[in-house]
Order: structure tokens, then sequence, then C-alpha cells
């Protein structure tokens, strides 16, 4: 636990207690009897009003009618605050039922200068899926598909998943919720198939806890996904004009890793199915749209046969 974070949560301790000693913020937070005496002294330091107790039972305690600090964001931290609010409209994510009040409990807690320059910013910035002739009419349904919300309250509980998409059930493990190409995808392990698995959360009817009895260790899924990752079969390196072809468009199933900080190279790894035609197919147009700013590392021969193929069609038109 970060230091920062350690502290606002003894401050939040100690608020709701009439008395305390040292003894017991070490024992509850697990930490020396120095650091928990610099913790204190810095809460202090915030304005909590402690006052000390000499004795052998003495300690601290909080004077009554006291409150914590007022919390107060500078110019700057607002605008961080608002811009992000700004940017979710349209983007289907959970809670959203929620931002309207944080919005305005926000704008209770700044100047009117602050909000001034919060309305002059609505005006300038306008971000994907916002109508330029009239910003706050949504282009989009600003709410997220209605599973969504009720699948992550249970991911914060139990990862281990039974889910319904149309007629069909599967258990699972999951491993990663993300949202690529305006949809909300699970990325998980298949209990039953033993594999990696790709699900669309539009497509979800039902999510339940997968039974216990049934379920494999986490250990054993770790294991099963990493041998799995040595069968990858496509290795390319992209320059900067290739990743950004990649961001216009690529298959849900292929990820990209920058190589370097300024996001100006990265790299692909993945497995190609060579004996699924359609996806040879798909994954020879994804490449030829890449453009020539790629290095290839690894690539079945199906697949260069296929950008040969294509290629050759092409010089003869």
């Amino acid at each position: 636990m970060k230091k920062v974070e350690r502290i606002n949560i003894i401050m939040r301790y100690i608020n709701n207690r009439a008395h305390f000693t040292i003894s017991e913020i070490m024992r509850e937070f697990n930490i020396s009897r120095s650091t928990a005496i610099r913790d204190i002294r810095e809460i202090e330091a915030l304005g909590m009003p402690l006052v000390a107790e000499v004795g052998r039972d003495g300690g601290y305690s909080v004077l009554r009618n006291s409150v914590l600090p007022v919390v107060r964001f500078t110019g700057n931290e607002v605008k961080a605050l608002f811009i992000a609010f700004m940017a979710t409209r349209n983007l289907q994510l959970p809670y959203l039922q929620s931002r309207q009040s944080l919005t305005e409990k926000l704008l209770g807690l700044i100047s009117e200068n602050q909000q001034e320059d919060l309305f002059l910013l609505n005006q300038i910035l306008l971000f994907e899926g916002t109508n330029p002739s009239n910003p706050d009419l949504l282009d989009l349904s600003d709410l997220p598909h209605p599973m969504l919300e009720k699948l992550i309250q249970i991911l914060l509980l139990d990862s281990y998943l039974l889910i319904s998409l149309k007629e069909e059930t599967y258990p699972i493990y999951l491993l990663h919720l993300y949202r690529e190409k305006s949809l909300w995808m699970i990325e998980a392990f298949n209990l039953k198939d033993e594999k990696k698995e790709i699900y669309p959360v539009d497509h979800l009817t039902n999510v339940i806890p997968y039974p216990e009895k049934k379920r494999v260790s986490k250990k054993k899924i770790l294991e099963k996904l990493s041998k799995q990752e040595e069968a990858i079969n496509l290795v390319l390196e992209l320059g900067p004009k290739a990743i950004a072809q990649f961001k216009k468009y690529h298959p849900l199933k292929v990820s990209l890793s920058y190589t370097n900080p300024y996001q100006t190279t990265a790299i692909i790894k993945t497995f190609i199915h060579i004996e699924k035609p359609e996806e040879l197919t798909e994954i020879t147009s994804w490449l030829l749209f890449l453009g020539e700013d790629i290095k290839v590392r690894e690539m079945p021969e199906e697949i260069l046969a296929g950008l040969q193929q294509r290629l050759h069609l092409y010089r003869s038109e």
C-alpha cells in the first residue's frame, strides 16, 4: 500500500473513533511503531486536530465536532476531471448514470471562474462520437449493454463465471474485460474446451458464478495458457505508419505491444489457424492494409503464399 493511500485510510479510521493508540494503528495497518508515529504527525500537519494523552493508557483523541480537511482541487485538476467526463460521452461505459451527479458535485466544489473555464472547454473540445453541429446531441446511445454492470459486480467477487450467449452457455475464467471498436469484449479461458476465447458482452443474456466443485485452479489455467502461447506463428514489427493503420482497423484477437516509450514502434504476436481459409483470407487482406511499414519476424508459409498471390494479381491488373 502506498504511503498517501495508507494515510488517507488511517485518517478515516481515526476520525470515526473517540480515542486510539499507536499500538492499535500498528496492529490495524501492520506497520512499525516509527511508521505509525510518522503517519500520525503527517495527519496532524494536514489539519486534523488530535490531542495527545499521557499516562499508561495514553494515546490520542480527536477533538469533538472535528472533520477531515476540506478537499480542494487546483485549476488543472478540475480541468482534468471535467475533460475525463467529457471524453466518456458516447463510449457506453458502466456506471454512467452516476456521471451526472459526479459532475454536479464537482461544479459545487469550484469557484465561478473555474466554472467559466469549464464552460469554455465544453464549447471548444470535441471528442469521438460528438456531433460537431450540436455537441450536446449524443450520436450513440450513451448507456452500455445492461449486462455490463452486472458482469462487473460479479467480477469484483469472482472470476469463475458461467455465461450465457443466446442459447449457449460457457464456463469461463475471465482474464480481461475490455472495450475495442466500440464493443465490450470478454477475454476468457474456456474451462470446458481449455482454450482462450473472446466473447462479445452485447450477446450476453445471463452471467452467474460458476460452481466451485467444477473449477480448475488459477495456477493450472495459467500453465495451460502459457503452453498455448508457444503456438504463436505470426510475429510482426510495426513502424509508425503501420501503427496508424492498425488503430484504424485490426482483428479483435490481435493485440499490439509498444516497444518504445514514444509508441512509434510496436510488435504483434498472435496465432493464425492456417487450416481455416476464411481466417487466412482475412489476415492476408489485413496485412496488405497495414502497408509496407512492417517487418516480418515469423509468418506461416500459407500466409506468405497468399500475400504473393494477391500482389501478383494487383500487378497483373
